[in-house]
């Protein structure tokens, strides 16, 4: 009877290994040149298709098509803001939705090379995950002033700060990096400059607020584990085996480069609240997005582990509708849809939308950014009605 038992259990075994193997080799991931194919095909419905199309041209964002002009009206209440990074004139909308992979449809240029600012953020927090994939970073909960000695997390408060607050915006750090200090990123409309410096600090973890020069902090911290570019990081690890093309770039500010070893390093920004980021075309965020929606994996290689993937949409202590520097549907800023789906999302309506339940990714750039929640729903309800 107990090598009956045993016989079964390798059975069992082989036969999931098996249908395992075929599942993933039955997943299909662009080459160079990427697969299109029509909405019927992958029993989407097609004139739903077409009206989320429509939908996401017609709803345009109103930023200023030149995004100078644009940010500094956006931060023109902070005080000595300027611009410190690279920024660009902004493309007309355009847009791609993936279904099992494929694309399904697509609009307006989606080579052009466009600004996607705090869409950074969830590439910054691809690179956190990285570096603690490599045990460079043995744990997310692990004090960052244990990997970053140049005082910036000295003193009772800050040097509370883990690897998790910054990465969920719940650090409340106090101080200034490149020149802008904490308080004058978006401060309160009202009080004075002398009553945001003399807030009272808030625990670490206990408050959620969205704050670029932390989110700056976070990209400077990882630079001193990794005492190498995160651009060159991106790239080695994330963005060449994907197939992404060669035209995003990683931009800092004029004023970020540090000294690692010897050599000078600039440090990348998580936005482009003061100019910088990521600049990248709708085709190689589509690819990012699907690295995502296959949980990290891309062919036969796990490019970064499922764990993380998973983690990165999960609720935070301090807001539930932010991950680790992704947002999730768990207040339902997306509408009544999937708690489960989860997008990264930038200034003046770009977003990588990943919906696992339905195999889906939806690449949006300058859609009205309001007008997100009704154009994932209209995608959804072409992938549940019947074609």
């Amino acid at each position: 009877m107990r090598d009956n038992n045993l016989i079964k259990f390798f059975l069992v075994f082989n036969f999931t290994i098996l249908f395992h193997n075929a599942f993933t080799q039955q997943l299909y991931f662009p080459d160079s040149t990427w697969q299109t194919k029509k909405p019927a095909e992958l029993k989407m419905n097609a004139a739903l298709v077409d009206s989320a199309v429509s939908f996401a041209i017609r709803n345009e964002t109103k930023t200023d098509y030149d995004l100078r002009i644009a940010i500094l009206k956006a931060h023109a209440n902070e005080p000595n803001y300027r611009i410190a990074g690279p920024t660009s004139e902004r493309g007309r909308p355009a847009g791609i939705i993936l279904k099992n992979g494929y694309i399904v449809a697509q609009w307006g240029n989606v080579e052009r090379v466009d600004m996607t600012f705090s869409v950074s953020k969830s590439y910054l927090s691809t690179v956190a995950g990285l570096v603690l994939d490599d045990r460079l970073i043995k744990n997310i909960d692990d004090r960052v002033g244990e990997y970053v000695s140049d005082g910036k997390f000295d003193g009772e408060h800050n040097s509370k700060i883990t690897w998790r607050h910054l990465l969920t915006q719940s650090s409340d750090w106090s101080g200034c990096l490149f020149d802008v200090c904490d308080w004058a990123d978006r401060p309160p409309r009202d009080g004075t400059i002398d009553d945001w410096k003399n807030r009272k600090l808030l625990e670490p973890g206990s408050t959620f607020e969205y704050n670029d020069v932390r989110v700056n902090l976070l990209a400077y911290s990882l630079l001193q584990v990794v005492r190498k570019p995160l651009s060159l990081v991106l790239r080695e690890r994330i963005m060449d085996p994907i197939g992404a093309s060669t035209t995003w770039r990683w931009y800092g500010y004029d004023n970020s480069s540090v000294n690692v070893d010897g050599k000078t390093i600039v440090s990348v920004s998580g936005g482009g609240h003061f100019g910088g980021g990521i600049f990248i075309n709708t085709l190689d965020q589509a690819r990012f997005g699907l690295l995502f929606l296959r949980k990290g994996k891309w062919k036969n290689k796990q490019l970064i582990s499922e764990q993380w993937v998973n983690s990165v949409s999960q609720p935070s202590a301090a807001n539930k509708s932010y991950g680790l520097m992704w947002w999730t549907n768990e207040e339902n800023r997306l509408g009544n849809v999937s708690k489960k789906i989860y997008s990264a999302d930038g200034f003046g309506g770009n977003f990588i939308v990943v919906d696992t339940e339905h195999d889906l990714v939806i690449v949006v750039r300058w859609l009205d950014p309001s007008k997100i929640g009704e154009l994932v729903q209209l995608v959804i309800n072409a992938a549940e009605t019947k074609y």
